[in-house]
């Protein structure tokens, strides 16, 4: 049985999701934001470790998507696409921020497990 979901866990997996916007001030911030939060208490708590990899799946699959975005721009059709990932992440993560507010875990569409989600722990 899971435990009910503390202020504080809420708090940090709220700020996980939100740690992925400094990927607009400083190059792979989106991910190294979440990465370094998740990585300080992925091992304390259960609702932030499934917070962490759910943004760091997400953030990872959008810099793949948007990889693939940049090649086909080069060759006219990939800036609608780049254009529909900005809008789909920007909407996604504002999603998860409110999500873990409320204790809940996001699950972001068009995701790629990167980081597979462990079993349930104590």
């Amino acid at each position: 049985m899971e435990h009910a979901v503390t202020k504080s866990e809420r708090e940090f997996g709220l700020l996980v999701y939100a740690s992925s916007f400094i990927g607009y001030l400083v190059p792979f911030g989106s991910i190294l934001g979440p990465l370094i939060l998740w990585l300080m208490k992925r091992d304390e708590s259960a609702f932030v470790d499934r917070c962490g990899r759910s943004c760091l799946n997400f953030k990872l699959s959008m810099l793949v998507y948007v990889l693939i975005g940049a090649v086909l721009a080069i060759i006219g059709i990939g800036v609608i696409l780049l254009l529909a990932l900005a809008a789909l992440d920007l909407i996604c993560t504002v999603i998860g921020m409110i999500k873990a507010s409320e204790g809940q875990v996001y699950r972001y569409p068009l995701t790629i497990k990167f980081i597979a989600e462990q079993s349930v722990r104590d």
